[in-house]
């Protein structure tokens, strides 16, 4: 067996801890974010035994492919997961929590994250730029629309906004110079935005070869070329989900409660998954009661019993777990199975 390393990993630093075959704790260190000094700090424990954990951050990136491609088995840690039973130390500090990374990882009970090819996350990351545009350009529609509303009483649609030009969607009663000026400033972002957004899909769409289970994932009510494609890469490799009520809960579509003794106390952390699937299976859901009328349906028959956002989890929950079965299975789309399929097993949190 060879050594077991955890690197808790900071902003600007990173912190190593060494365990030997027989989890000895034999070296840590502090160290900058700088890869030719941590491979030079690592070098005398690298084998092909060795593993290295690291947790996933915000800026894993750098430090997991540098290590791949010099030759280090590396596993990336889900940090939630992996603090469960760590959380009740009493005193830790930044070198316990290497040290707990590469005592689970030398246990074999690490819970690991998809770490995706280099080439892949690229193009993933720029869907994610654009959904963060989108995100803004529909927050200035909003301001401008309630600018709109509170000076004149009147509406005015998204898709006018982001159509017409200023002075179509300026009445009249703009005549204050400083409620132009705001109008003015968000149309002009707005229409920034769009460029930008276009110029995004334009080489995101260039840059992918549409394949079998994107071909079949569009075949579902409300997946269109964007989102279908996010709900690929994001996914990655759907042999990771055991179950529909796993990739579910990975998509943030099922309910986050603890039970006890048949009763609730409390709920987990219903931001534990990923928030661009929980996205995408959301505005398929809105697209999906705008054009299928069964859908339409489902959702009329949830709210009569719940309420509006209920209602549209539900649907959002249904249209994951037929993508699920898309991409596992190989299947074609079907409406009836949709709606019809009893639920084998429960959805599960993760």
């Amino acid at each position: 067996m060879g050594y077991s390393i955890g690197i808790d990993l900071h902003s600007n630093n990173a912190v190593l801890g060494v365990l030997d075959q027989h989890a000895q704790r034999v070296f840590s260190k502090k160290l900058p974010n700088d890869l030719d000094i941590i491979l030079k700090t690592l070098a005398p424990f690298q084998s092909p035994q060795s593993g290295v954990v690291v947790e996933s951050t915000f800026n894993w990136y750098w430090l997991v492919d540098g290590l791949r491609e010099h030759g280090y088995t590396v596993h990336l840690a889900n940090p939630v997961a992996s603090r469960q039973k760590y959380s009740g130390l009493k005193y830790t500090d930044d070198k316990d929590d290497a040290y707990w990374l590469a005592q689970l990882l030398k246990l074999d009970i690490l819970p690991t994250g998809y770490i995706m090819p280099k080439e892949e996350r690229a193009i993933r990351d720029l869907l994610r730029k654009r959904w963060h545009l989108v995100k803004l350009r529909n927050s200035m529609i909003l301001s401008l629309q309630n600018i709109v509303s509170r000076n004149t009483g009147h509406s005015v649609s998204g898709a006018r906004i982001k159509e017409e030009a200023f002075e179509n969607i300026a009445p009249p009663a703009f005549v204050n110079q400083h409620i132009q000026l705001a109008g003015q400033a968000s149309k002009e972002t707005i229409d920034f935005l769009s460029i930008q957004i276009d110029r995004l899909e334009t080489v995101i769409l260039r840059s992918l070869t549409p394949n079998t289970h994107y071909h079949r994932l569009k075949t579902t009510p409300g997946v269109g070329v964007i989102i279908a494609w996010t709900i690929l890469l994001e996914t990655g490799p759907i042999d990771r989900f055991p179950s529909p009520g796993h990739y579910a809960s990975y998509c943030r579509k099922v309910g986050s409660a603890r039970i006890s003794n048949n009763k609730k106390k409390g709920v987990g952390n219903t931001k534990n998954g990923n928030r661009y699937l929980a996205w995408a299976f959301s505005e398929a859901a809105v697209f999906a009661r705008r054009y299928y009328p069964e859908c339409q349906k489902f959702y009329d028959n949830k709210l009569r019993k719940r309420n509006e956002p209920v209602a549209h989890n539900a649907l959002a929950h249904k249209l994951c777990r037929a993508a699920y079965h898309i991409l596992k299975d190989g299947t074609e789309f079907d409406m009836n199975r949709l709606f019809h399929q009893p639920v084998a097993e429960k959805a599960t949190s993760q």
